[in-house]
């Protein structure tokens, strides 16, 4: 080994094995580096804390895991969730402020679902699905670019990938009719001869001297899973900036979950913040993850300081890595549902790569009545619990769902561009019964339609033995826009509509409102990174002149980023082409 390793050795070695092997493989590599040379393992003693040098670096490989061995500041060891502990007493002899520097790879999961089709309007002249105000997406998006990676097609939701930026809707004037629907008509910049119907909506904005009370569970899972820089250490920096937005009369508890749950935090007032800051300080990672008691418990605080009228809300914050207690999706569905009813809500911040559980993430927040939202960056921290404090914790109106009913007179064909996850039934939008999406205090939302006109190009041919019939013009309009919603407190939904007509439409692409424009540009980027299947000529650098003409206002800066992310997309896809 003197021969093949150098002198002074400065680098850490990560060995792996093929997980096939099976769990019981298990190996120790002791390296050790001084001065003098590298030791070899063959025939030297065994390695304890009285003969052990001071800069020995340990690789650990079990389970078809490699653990890299660091020195850190702690009382204790952790482990993957995933792979067997190691052998009884292997660490007795070590200094016990060595930590395995966790990292897992290549376990992120997602839910592929199929791109919405064409649909003939003679056939098939509605669609129906649930608002969806979720940005999880794009900051996944955004964290793989940031590495030069591509992400997988499962991660990019157009609808998620729109609705991060925020739009300048007309804003409504009251709580009593909680929304503004905006509509406008352009032609579409990557198929000629087809048009994009934008449908925005406004929710009406709380002011901060009359919004309700807060009762919030921070549910935190201190895993070992968690242990890395872009995790727990980026949670504990996250609720700390949600700590000041809050009003001295909300209420915050925390509870905890790694191989068990437990209370960390019974409810405080916020005006405590100094004790609650010292709580979250003092949180660590360790064990597996029993983030389904953690639910239970967080749930049970919640009702048991329930505000009625105020807004309870528990905020989960996970790599989503269950792998103890209840796993199965369909049954904490079925959990999360029943807890809903009671009148707490549930949100979703996730954070780390590696061995993200978006799939688990999103079921959880659909079903609980709350967003679900990825955390990068101290950033993206600052934008959803500090900008967007009002419309992530205080909702103006639950289940809304919106309903587009075309005139086969005037559009042969539609899609809905996204909002496959949340896809309903024609009959679900009249039945008060069915769950559908959560609008925030001051929130926009975005849906585009691609639609094809009457004599327009076609993506569905006739059957043979359909025969057109004849059908009212009703004055020229495109369809008919309906929402749906209940007030917070409602279980009665109420209805707003507007027509899809003339006055709505742009007869050249650069004449539409610069935000509609925008949104297209984001969407039509969501749709390449997603294979392009309908996205017909366009390119990334069509994108980006879109987004670059179309970029306006931008206080925050968002809008610049994502230029920027297009750039990095196109780079990443040249580089990954010279491989194929």
């Amino acid at each position: 080994m003197r021969a093949i390793l150098p002198a002074v050795w400065k680098g850490v070695v990560m060995l792996r094995f093929n997980r096939s092997l099976g769990s019981v493989l298990a190996a120790v590599f002791v390296v050790s580096c001084s001065n003098s040379g590298v030791e070899e393992g063959a025939g030297a003693p065994p390695v304890t804390t009285a003969n052990a040098p001071k800069t020995t670096n340990e690789i650990v490989v079990t389970g078809g895991l490699a653990v890299r061995m660091e020195k850190r500041s702690a009382d204790s060891l952790s482990y993957s969730p995933s792979a067997p502990p190691p052998p009884p007493g292997l660490y007795a002899q070590r200094d016990p402020k060595w930590v395995p520097a966790y990292h897992d790879q290549g376990r992120d999961k997602f839910t592929a679902t199929a791109e919405n089709p064409f649909k003939v309007v003679r056939e098939d002249p509605v669609s129906t699905f649930s608002i969806d105000v979720d940005t999880a997406s794009y900051s996944w998006i955004r964290a793989s670019l940031n590495q030069n990676v591509l992400p997988q097609p499962a991660a990019v939701r157009t609808e998620e990938m729109v609705n991060y930026f925020p739009y300048d809707y007309a804003t409504p004037k009251s709580t009593a009719q909680p929304f503004t629907t905006n509509v406008a008509v352009m032609p579409s910049p990557w198929s000629t001869g087809r048009e994009l119907v934008r449908i925005g909506i406004k929710g009406y904005d709380i002011r901060r001297a009359t919004r309700p009370h807060a009762n919030l569970v921070f549910l935190i899972d201190t895993s070992g899973s968690m242990q890395e820089p872009n995790k727990l250490p980026l949670v504990k920096q996250s609720l700390a900036m949600l700590l000041n937005e809050l009003d001295g009369n909300d209420r915050v508890a925390i509870v905890t979950y790694a191989g068990t749950a437990g209370t960390a935090l019974e409810p405080t007032p916020a005006s405590q913040k100094q004790k609650i800051l010292s709580v979250i300080d003092q949180l660590g990672a360790g064990g597996s993850t029993a983030g389904a008691e953690g639910i239970r418990q967080a749930y049970n605080l919640a009702e048991s300081n329930l505000d009625r009228e105020g807004v309870n809300r528990v905020i989960l914050a996970t790599d989503g890595d269950f792998n103890v207690g209840i796993t199965n999706q369909d049954e904490l569905k079925g959990y999360i549902e029943r807890e809903r009813g009671k009148g707490v809500f549930l949100s979703v911040l996730g954070y780390g790569m590696g061995n993200y559980n978006d799939a688990l993430m999103q079921t959880l927040a659909q079903n609980g009545n709350g967003a679900a939202a990825y955390v990068d960056t101290l950033s993206e921290a600052r934008k959803i619990l500090v900008d967007e404090a009002s419309s992530t914790l205080f909702p103006i109106a639950k289940d809304v769902k919106i309903q587009v009913e075309f005139n086969p007179a005037t559009v042969s064909e539609y899609r809905l561009i996204g909002y496959e996850t949340r896809m309903l039934n024609r009959d679900d939008f009249d039945n008060d019964k069915v769950d559908a999406g959560d609008v925030g205090s001051g929130q926009t939302v975005t849906a585009l339609y691609e639609v094809v006109p009457v004599g327009g190009p076609r993506a569905i041919g006739d059957l043979r033995y359909s025969k057109p019939t004849a059908v009212p013009s009703r004055g020229g309009e495109l369809g008919f826009v309906k929402i749906r919603y209940k007030l917070p407190k409602s279980d009665v939904s109420r209805l707003i509509s507007t027509p899809i007509n003339q006055g709505s439409a742009f007869r050249r692409f650069e004449d539409a409102p610069q935000d509609a424009r925008f949104a297209v540009g984001v969407a039509a980027f969501a749709e390449l990174l997603r294979g392009g299947k309908y996205s017909g000529t366009i390119s990334y650098d069509d994108v980006l002149r879109i987004a670059a003409a179309a970029r306006g206002r931008d206080e925050f800066g968002y809008r610049n980023e994502f230029v920027q992310l297009v750039r990095a997309a196109k780079s990443a896809r040249t580089i990954a082409s010279l491989g194929e």
